[in-house]
């Protein structure tokens, strides 16, 4: 990949709202030339799409965040594929990633409440044949997400006493 690409990447990983222009300033080209190369990154899907950070907890909408880890007998000749397929087209499930250590795959899904994540673990997940066993995390608190702290410092507004 050249210096370029690694450039664009860079900042519109930390700011996809950078617009071509700043982009094409920071690095010194043309605005055509940063278009033309991100819409050629978008088409090799090398950029698979732009998202929102949202901090639900400053929101009404009640919204629960689960990490699911999932040990499997991996299906012959396809491997954690086919059984990693199946559980990433349910909408509920946000991220499948294949893992090392004592399970094979971390699955990430959101609901409204936790009896929503256990119903989805007891109903859909787990009957799966291949699954062998499943270990449930609730997030309780987002600190920092994809790399920004969403839990700021709380501003110490005690008064200074001197005797």
């Amino acid at each position: 990949m050249n210096e370029m690409r690694e450039k664009i990447l860079t900042f519109i990983e930390k700011n996809s709202r950078v617009s071509l222009k700043e982009l094409a300033i920071i690095l010194g080209v043309e605005e055509i030339t940063v278009a033309n190369e991100m819409a050629a990154m978008e088409k090799e899907n090398i950029i698979c799409g732009y998202h929102t950070l949202i901090d639900w907890e400053k929101t009404t909408t009640e919204k629960i965040t689960a990490l699911i880890e999932v040990r499997v007998t991996p299906q012959r000749g396809q491997g954690f594929d086919k059984i990693a397929e199946r559980i990433y087209n349910y909408p509920e499930v946000t991220a499948v990633y294949l893992i090392s250590g004592g399970y094979d795959l971390m699955v990430i899904l959101e609901g409204k409440t936790l009896r929503d994540v256990s119903n989805f673990v007891s109903d859909k997940l787990s009957p799966q044949e291949s699954i062998l066993s499943t270990a449930t995390h609730f997030i309780l608190k987002k600190y920092k997400d994809h790399g920004t702290i969403l839990a700021k410092k709380s501003k110490d507004e005690r008064m200074l006493v001197t005797p």
